[in-house]
């Protein structure tokens, strides 16, 4: 089991280094040039997202392990036509797809990094979180990253840029959502300490500062790529069978490129999707990205039903 803590180790590590980083960047990048410049946050959030989208690209090895062509067919066919119906909800009901999109979102991410802690407890053999806690770390880690970047002032700006349909996305209800982000954090930071469990503090104090710090544009791309998604592949290098072997030859490398080279044909088909709609729309500039986060959040939805299941097995 070396080789399998050495990958969630270094996973931890990198995620944690990243979000210092786009901290850092971004406070060096808005001195320097400025935040009304979103030139450098679109790049920076193209390139951070897409080394997150080859991370749900095995969702199919993961729900059907071991299957036959016919059930992995219709597997593959279903998450498609998901994924399309959610495309086309998003692109026709922006806010409302937009706001269901966060909550869903919340939820997966918040739990999907509790459920990484808890998987690399169990490799540590270290005791777990207690339940309570566990359950108010998830909340905490899924709505810091997903709802403090979009209530920062200097969202609207970019969100004009991307879709003006989504200013107004919080309506009234932006001081009680403010209020439950800042009260889940607190309550959270308070267990944790009570708990001794720092490195957990330390990553929701990162994933603040990123979420306050950063522009929108860059603060959700670098957790999602960077943070979420790495972490995630490092859960796959316990499923899929190339990644165990590779943990079990000590090479954690090795382990956590098999998980990730099966994703990157979706990379390539998803920039592509992407392009093609942004061209249609002889707009390849602040629109591409829309696209691209357009699509991005429909393959979130069956992603998130099929990781739901190992998410679960995780935390029970």
């Amino acid at each position: 089991m070396n080789g399998a803590r050495a990958v969630f180790t270094s996973v931890r590590n990198f995620s944690t280094l990243a979000a210092v980083f786009g901290i850092l960047f971004s406070g060096v990048l808005y001195i320097t040039i400025g935040s009304e410049n979103l030139g450098w946050q679109i790049g920076l959030a193209i390139a951070a997202l897409a080394i997150g989208i080859p991370h749900g690209a095995v969702d199919h090895l993961v729900a059907l392990p071991q299957t036959s062509r016919p059930r992995l067919a219709l597997l593959i066919i279903g998450y498609v036509l998901v994924a399309v119906i959610a495309v086309l909800a998003i692109l026709h009901w922006n806010k409302l797809g937009f706001q269901l999109v966060l909550a869903m979102s919340a939820l997966h991410f918040g739990f999907g990094d509790a459920a990484f802690i808890a998987e690399k407890d169990r490799l540590e053999n270290r005791q777990r979180m207690r339940q309570k806690v566990q359950n108010m770390f998830a909340i905490s880690s899924g709505i810091i990253p997903v709802f403090i970047p979009l209530l920062k002032s200097s969202t609207k700006s970019a969100l004009a840029e991307i879709n003006p349909a989504l200013i107004s996305w919080a309506s009234d209800i932006e001081p009680q959502i403010k209020f439950l982000v800042g009260f889940f954090l607190v309550l959270t930071l308070i267990l944790l300490a009570k708990d001794n469990r720092p490195r957990e503090f330390i990553d929701l104090i990162f994933l603040t500062g990123l979420a306050l710090i950063a522009p929108p544009l860059v603060a959700f791309a670098v957790y999602f790529g960077c943070w979420h998604a790495m972490r995630h592949t490092a859960r796959l290098t316990l499923l899929l069978p190339k990644s165990v072997n590779a943990a079990n030859e000590n090479n954690p490398r090795k382990s956590f490129l098999s998980a990730v080279i099966p994703g990157l044909p979706a990379l390539v088909g998803t920039v592509v999707v992407a392009l093609v709609i942004a061209v249609t729309d002889s707009n390849i500039d602040a629109s591409y990205l829309w696209y691209l986060l357009v699509v991005v959040w429909a393959l979130t939805v069956p992603h998130m039903i099929v990781t739901s299941k190992i998410d679960q097995k995780a935390l029970a």
